[in-house]
């Protein structure tokens, strides 16, 4: 079996939440899914599990962080150019997502920001490793 990575995130409406991660470009995988939790794939290796505050406490004995307020983790999502940075953020913000911080040009690598409806913050930037500095 090939190395995957499964993000679980807390979420408050598990159907507003897939609406907004479809919109970000993540497909939902229905083996997976149920009506507490939605695995919303971003490629073949990487997934997003969306679950209710009830599922997720399940898994843990702490507190579940409130990140409208709270930082609890940036997640990076790479991408093949600028523009689909720029599609990803406009169709996201479409969805009601916000962004917190204005885009941010490294000359190597820009990236933009935005917030679910809890809080998840994830980064999406594209980086051009021909202006990575020596």
């Amino acid at each position: 079996m090939a190395k995957q990575i499964f993000i679980n995130l807390a979420v408050t409406d598990l159907q507003k939440s897939m609406t907004f991660y479809t919109a970000l470009g993540f497909a939902n995988n229905p083996q997976f899914s149920d009506d507490s939790g939605k695995c919303m794939a971003w490629c073949e290796n990487i997934f997003v599990m969306l679950l209710t505050h009830e599922k997720f406490s399940s898994f843990t004995t702490k507190p579940i962080a409130d990140t409208k307020s709270n930082i609890a983790g940036l997640f990076s999502l790479s991408t093949d150019s600028f523009n689909e940075v720029n599609s990803i953020m406009t169709n996201g913000l479409n969805a009601g997502g916000i962004e917190p911080s204005e885009m941010k040009d490294y000359g190597f690598m820009q990236m933009r920001t935005i917030e679910d409806f809890d809080g998840h913050t994830w980064e999406i930037f594209y980086m051009d490793m021909s202006k990575i500095p020596t």
